[in-house]
Parts: C-alpha cells; structure tokens; sequence
C-alpha cells in the first residue's frame, strides 16, 4: 500500500499568510504530500511555494496546473522556480482543465485539449532538462527558448487523465498520470489503459472527503459537486465510459433543461457514496486507503465542508487534520 497521504491546500477559511500552522499541522499528523489545483483560487504555485519554505520535508504537487491559460515559456519558469525552491519534492501536474476555466474565466480559446496536452508535455521536458527549444509543436510553436535557471533536479511531469487517449499517452510520455472523480472500483478499468507505463510510473488521484457521520450532510454536499462536475462534457464522458451511463442520464437531461434542484435530486445516492467519501474520520481513512489497494500511488484527500469545520474554526480544523493523518 503507498506510503504517501496527500492533503489539498490551501485551505478554506485561513489565509495564505496563516498557513504555515495548518502545514505544520499535516506535516505532524503524518501526511506526506502537499497538493495544489488551480480553478479560481488560489494560483497553483503560490501555496506550495509558501509550504517549500515552510514545510521542508514534504512532497510538493500541482493538480492540476492547466496547460492553456499561461505561455508555454511562463508555465515552464514558474515549475522550474519550484522545482529549484524544493529540489527533488516536486511533481509537476499539467491538463487541459475544462470549457469554463480556460474560455469563460481566461479569455483563451479552448481547442484541441488532447494535442495542447501532448504538446506541452513535450516542451517541459525540454525545456526543464535545460534544453535550447526552437521548434514548432502544433498546437504551439517556438523560437529559440532556454530557461535561464533550468533546476537541477527536473519535476516529474504528471499529465491529467480521464479517458483512454490521454490515458495511453500519460503511460507513455508522462512520469505519472492524475485521475479525479472516480471510486476504487474505477481505478482497475483507468490504469488498464496505461498498462505500459514504467514501474515507477506514479498514480494520484484527488479524493473528496467530507469527515462527517452526517449522512445526509455529505450527500448533499456531494450532489452539488457531482452535478457542478459530472455536467462538464469531458466529466460526462468519463462517466459514460466507466459505466454510468444509465445511473447518471436523469441528471444530465435535468441538467440540460435547466432544472438544476431535478438534477441534485436525480443523484442517487450510491453514486455519492462512490465518488465522495464521508463518515467519521476513521471512515474516511479507510476509504481513501482503499483507493491505494486499488493502485493509487497517491490518494490527495481534498477537504469539504462539515457542520463541525463550519462552527469550530481553526481548532476543528486543525483537529480534523490530524484524525485524518496516519
């Protein structure tokens, strides 16, 4: 079973500038691994770069960094800087992100997210290796690019997957590849497709997880993300290639027809349970243990709101960490 416990961070309701406690916290509870997104909080580089300082023993990642909303020479100065703040500790998570992150939020056209992807892939692992990079890609082209300071222990590029393309192609080019919004169940049907990967091929997945024995709390919580998720074509896809074609259509037709209250309530329970992971924080341990059984390398726990973390504050959450770590 993998030896690495992820955490998201930063988290909700302590700002940035508070966050070494909340690092020192985790690290304390046996947490291994620190692990960034990028939709319209915090950027993907900043609280890591905080907790590179902060936070010298742990493992740094970004998940995902998306490969459209900076240049391909800014994208690649940014994860050399943190892969020189925190040499060899940081793994470089890159994917296409979605419609409404890249276009409606960025102003950047969304197109062809397969060949952006494999593209810049391939630049950063020139480009972070110090190499003078003059060519033109495809979706991209570029002239006679070096990093001024390549670091001197290049990030393992980790590329976002959801279905067999990009699958195949994270096995094939990638140091390791990120799934999201799967059950342990999945993840057997995901990495068959990457079957010809390295044996030292990492595997992480970001797991919601709602530590409360409120049932109906964290379902609730749960259909709002599933239906704000699962909506997404890309997602849908996804779902539709795992199997859940006919559990999840009432959602997506209510969806579609602007019933949004019809689609929470079309989520069938079990689908909850599958994709978030709620009860008590020994529960919740154990589930996400179960997705390391399955071939997870690295599970990130991705923290959702409780009746408890809502009242308590920075005691509750710094309590809730700490019964969640190993």
């Amino acid at each position: 079973m993998s030896m690495r416990w992820g955490m998201t961070v930063p988290l909700s309701g302590v700002p940035l500038a508070e966050h070494r406690v909340v690092y020192e916290a985790i690290a304390d509870a046996g947490f291994t691994d620190l692990w960034s997104s990028e939709v319209a909080g915090a950027d993907a580089f900043t609280p890591l770069a905080l907790a590179a300082a902060w936070s010298p023993a742990m493992r740094l990642g970004t998940a995902i960094t998306p490969v459209f909303t900076r240049g391909p020479g800014l994208l690649a100065m940014s994860a050399a800087a943190l892969a020189e703040a925190a040499p060899g500790r940081f793994q470089f998570g890159i994917g296409s992100s979605s419609p409404v992150v890249v276009g409606d939020w960025n102003a950047v056209d969304f197109s062809e997210p397969y060949a952006r992807s494999r593209d810049m892939l391939r630049f950063l692992k020139a480009a972070l290796a110090g190499e003078m990079v003059d060519h033109d890609f495809g979706t991209f082209a570029l002239r006679r690019f070096r990093l001024e300071r390549p670091p001197a222990t290049p990030p393992q590029i980790l590329l976002a997957a959801l279905r067999p393309g990009m699958l195949r192609l994270a096995a094939a080019e990638a140091d390791g590849v990120i799934l999201n919004w799967l059950a342990p169940t999945d993840v057997a049907t995901a990495l068959a497709e990457a079957k010809s990967a390295a044996a030292d091929f990492d595997v992480a997945a970001r797991i919601f997880v709602c530590p409360t024995d409120d049932a109906a709390f964290a379902r609730n919580v749960g259909r709002r993300l599933i239906a704000a998720y699962l909506t997404v074509p890309a997602y849908a896809a996804f779902h539709r290639w795992l199997g859940r074609t006919e559990i999840l259509t009432p959602m997506w037709e209510a969806w579609a027809s602007g019933n949004r209250k019809g689609a929470l309530a079309a989520i069938p329970d079990e689908v909850v349970d599958d994709l978030i992971v709620h009860g008590t924080p020994d529960e919740c341990r154990a589930k996400v243990e179960a997705y390391a059984r399955a071939g997870i390398t690295v599970p990130v726990m991705a923290l959702l709101p409780t009746p408890a973390l809502e009242s308590g504050g920075r005691a509750a959450l710094l309590e809730t960490l700490t019964a969640l770590g190993r």
